[in-house]
């Protein structure tokens, strides 16, 4: 499958078996944690049907002008693949294998990441490839430490960063679903994390919160909750 854009050609091609893949560890220790929740919730919830994927650290691909370009998010979310998960195990190409993105996320950390690179030459920045190459219609940049969030969305072919709502939130109508950020503990980590609201503002819960939500009820009602 072949798409173009002035002066570059994209070929959707699934990547070879023997192309080597950046094994570079986690450069932000949180990582794994706040991608992690951000699945959780939204698993619960419903939100991830059979053939959608949610991934982290994971290689999207593509051929710019006949070079294989691999980008790890490190955390996204593909509506729907089209064939069986087996063939994705190890990366992923859009318009080959499935929908694109519609969004991507990167999480700062102390190492230059090249989040913000524009850079059109081999290998293309991240914010080139996500923007001119995928074409992601959300793009969310979070800082752990601070709790900053810069969301940006594809508008007339490139990134426009968006205006939050009263709630500080953006509407991710793809998802059907706000995100925004969130101050608290969990699993051992106390700080800033990225959740999911619903469209009536009600927070999408982790599932250790659900059972504790449902065993202040249970003791309301005056029943002991089995442990």
């Amino acid at each position: 499958m072949l798409t173009s854009i002035t002066n570059y050609e994209i070929t959707w091609e699934k990547l070879p078996d023997d192309f080597v893949l950046d094994d570079e560890p986690v450069d932000n220790i949180n990582q794994p944690s706040l991608a992690a929740a951000l699945t959780e919730s939204l698993e619960i919830a419903g939100k991830v049907p059979p053939n959608a994927l949610t991934t982290t650290n994971y290689g999207i691909c593509a051929a710019v002008n006949q070079k294989f370009v691999v980008k790890a998010p490190d955390w996204a979310y593909i509506p729907a693949i089209r064939v069986p998960r087996e063939e994705v195990k190890r990366s992923y190409t859009p318009q080959l294998q499935g929908e694109v993105p519609v969004i991507v996320m990167e999480f700062l950390s102390d190492t230059e990441g090249g989040e913000y690179s524009i850079k059109p030459t081999y290998p293309p920045g991240k914010w080139f490839f996500y923007e001119q190459v995928l074409r992601v219609t959300h793009y969310i940049i979070f800082e752990p430490d601070t709790g900053e969030i810069e969301a940006y969305q594809l508008d007339d072919g490139r990134y426009q960063i968006r205006t939050p709502d009263e709630n500080n939130r953006y509407w991710i109508a793809q998802i059907g679903l706000f995100l925004g950020v969130w101050q608290g503990t969990r699993e051992n980590r106390t700080g800033y994390w990225l959740r999911w609201w619903d469209e009536n503002g009600r927070l999408l819960l982790w599932g250790l919160e659900k059972a504790e939500r449902l065993a202040a009820q249970l003791r309301a009602a005056g029943i002991e909750p089995e442990v």
